[in-house]
């Protein structure tokens, strides 16, 4: 009998994969930090025969060299990616054994990237999963638009195909096992679920419902931002990752905490958004580390800028450490962890802004009182509706855009709370007042605050 574990990195919205028999198995799309994929190895009692990628990642560093490197297994890369590393180039049609009955066959499915392969999964004979990578999605397909833009529509064009090459050599029941689309910026849109089969996706998702001038109109229309920090993973992906290094950093008193700050360091406070308004060293930054924490300090952050981690605990720095190794972020310089107020040195205090909802600024507003209304949430979030007023500057804009928010007051927010504390701590260091505001959307509408609907045509 074969099994699948999946490994779920919720942070960057990914899954990579363990598939195998009883003595052998193939690690597809592993994570940077590969200890994971081992210890479901472990648990399961095989040899991890063989690794597979689907393609060069663009949203995040890949633990698959170090991984083949490790474990003495084969390194599957497509042959169409061009690397600086010794691998097995896969081609399409290609096939391995993995365990007896076991084989693992590659099919190319470009579109997300030009040489993105899937891989079928055969159990004596027949295709038992589908391991689809950036390719097709739960309810959606990969972007194609992270490569180069003169092949964005082209593309996309390979992507339709590659879907429906994808239907038509797979049976219904095939699970549908992708590495994006849990909330990936590599997904060309967000859907819900979490599995899927060829079956559900031919008769939900657009790239096998519309023909392929639709859907390329459709998803050209519709993708999103692309995170800066993902021009740094490709690049890194093709050049061969170093191995990781997670052992506890150095630990930093409330000198040189004030040290780094003076030198234009950042001091990143991991602690939840409600901790830090109540009290936080002035000048450190929040990223909670309960949320997307890799995702938007590796997007926010100038790119090799040092970083000192601040947290409760230990382990809080340990986890936030592996996250954002994940996307490069390799080493904190050194973390403080404990009561805040050890963080700040003697006669000096920590700092506060404070919180609130939809329905205070309302109360604000309705008093005639004059603020500024800062909107973090990104374009098209924003194209839905968006409160009448407000300054709108996506929060990855906000560190270079500072200079254009109006003198005043800043309440800020964004869709749920998390971007919005982000934004309130890049203002509060930069000397501005502010409130967070910290509240779900709807409850704009609740509160009786006036809308604007940017496509309304009355």
């Amino acid at each position: 009998m074969f099994f699948v574990d999946t490994l779920e990195f919720e942070g960057l919205g990914n899954r990579s994969y363990l598939a195998g028999g009883p003595a052998a198995a193939v690690a597809i799309d592993p994570p940077r930090d590969i200890d994971q994929v081992m210890a479901a190895a472990a648990r399961r009692g095989v040899r991890i025969a063989f690794v597979a990628e689907t393609h060069v990642h663009n949203d995040y560093v890949t633990g698959g060299l170090e991984l083949a490197r490790v474990t003495g297994a084969r390194y599957l890369v497509p042959a169409g990616a061009h690397v600086s590393f010794a691998r097995t180039p896969v081609a399409d049609g290609d096939t391995v054994t993995v365990d007896e009955g076991l084989v693992l066959r590659a099919i190319a499915t470009p579109g997300h990237t030009p040489h993105h392969t899937s891989y079928a999964l055969t159990e004596d004979g027949r295709d038992v999963a589908a391991f689809t990578g950036g390719s097709l999605l739960i309810g959606t397909v990969g972007r194609p638009d992270l490569v180069e833009p003169r092949l964005t529509e082209q593309l996309a064009r390979a992507q339709h195909a590659s879907a429906h090459r994808l239907a038509d050599e797979l049976d219904d029941e095939v699970p549908v096992l992708p590495t994006h689309g849990f909330g990936s910026f590599c997904s060309s849109s967000q859907a819900e679920g979490d599995t899927t089969t060829i079956g559900k996706e031919r008769t939900s998702n657009d790239a096998l419902t519309l023909d392929v001038d639709t859907f390329v109109a459709r998803m050209l229309t519709g993708l999103d931002d692309v995170p800066a920090y993902y021009a740094h993973m490709g690049p890194a992906n093709a050049a061969g990752p170093a191995p990781v290094d997670l052992t506890p950093p150095r630990r930093a008193d409330a000198e040189e905490i004030a040290a780094r700050l003076a030198a234009g360091e950042w001091v990143v406070d991991l602690r939840s958004r409600m901790a830090f308004a109540e009290g936080h060293v002035a000048g450190s930054f929040n990223f909670e580390g309960e949320g997307k924490l890799a995702t938007y300090l590796a997007w926010l952050i100038p790119w090799g800028k040092p970083v000192t981690l601040l947290a409760e605990t230990p382990g809080q720095v340990a986890e936030a450490q592996r996250e954002l190794a994940r996307v490069g972020i390799d080493r904190p310089e050194a973390v403080a962890t404990g009561d805040p107020a050890a963080w700040v040195r003697a006669g000096e205090e920590l700092v506060s802004f404070p919180r609130a909802r939809f329905a205070d600024l309302a109360g604000v507003l309705g008093r005639g009182e004059q603020v500024v209304v800062l909107d973090v949430r990104r374009n098209s979030e924003r194209a839905g509706r968006f409160v009448d007023g407000s300054v709108h500057i996506p929060v990855h804009e906000l560190r270079g855009r500072l200079g254009e928010i109006p003198p005043g007051t800043v309440w800020v927010h964004c869709a749920g709370g998390m971007r919005a504390a982000i934004a309130a701590s890049l203002l509060d260091a930069a000397g501005r007042h502010v409130v967070a505001v910290d509240d779900g959307f709807d409850a704009a509408v609740e509160a009786g605050l006036a809308l604007t609907r940017p496509d309304a045509t009355d």
